[in-house]
């Protein structure tokens, strides 16, 4: 039950042109966008147990790319490029993003209705996280403790360009 709640969560999660291919095990699209689930989540260097660890995630809901599915593993890519596999129970369907991780020291404006004429709500520094919700292809409401307004998608690292989510 709880699997299927999750299956359910990661369609949500499929970028916008979810015709491609999907995973073998799951049936959902691959590449696609989830969350890490834990504080702690160990990167491994293969599909297995016994695969070294690579690096380990010390921080839950960073947003990750699954871009290959193996049995109950997933490869997934940080928002650095750098690619490992975890195992599938420490990612959530949960969508959450990144502002413009690959601008370091630039600020993007979050605004209080999804243009760039209305209010200005907050500025946000590169790599702040937060959670995605209802993006409509060009505009995100982003969101967490202490802000919440949209964003120009383009400035968000967790959705792909054009996605919509509901």
């Amino acid at each position: 039950m709880a699997q299927e709640a999750a299956q359910g969560a990661a369609k949500d999660a499929a970028p916008a042109d979810a015709a491609g291919p999907v995973g073998r095990t799951s049936g959902l699209p691959v590449p696609r966008f989830v969350s890490l689930k834990a504080d702690k989540v160990n990167v491994r260097s293969g599909p297995t147990r016994d695969h070294g660890v690579a690096w380990v995630f010390t921080r839950a809901g960073l947003p990750v790319e699954i871009t290959a599915e193996f049995e109950t593993w997933r490869r997934i890519r940080d928002a650095d490029g750098a690619e490992g596999w975890v195992y599938h129970s420490m990612l959530s369907g949960r969508r959450t993003a990144l502002v413009n991780p690959w601008k370091a020291g630039e600020e993007v404006s979050l605004y209080a209705e999804p243009s760039a004429k209305s209010p200005v709500r907050a500025r946000l520094e590169a790599g702040v996280l937060g959670k995605v919700e209802h993006c409509d292809g060009k505009w995100c409401r982003f969101f967490d403790n202490g802000f919440d307004g949209f964003i120009e998608q383009e400035r968000l690292w967790g959705v792909y360009p054009g996605e919509k989510l509901e």
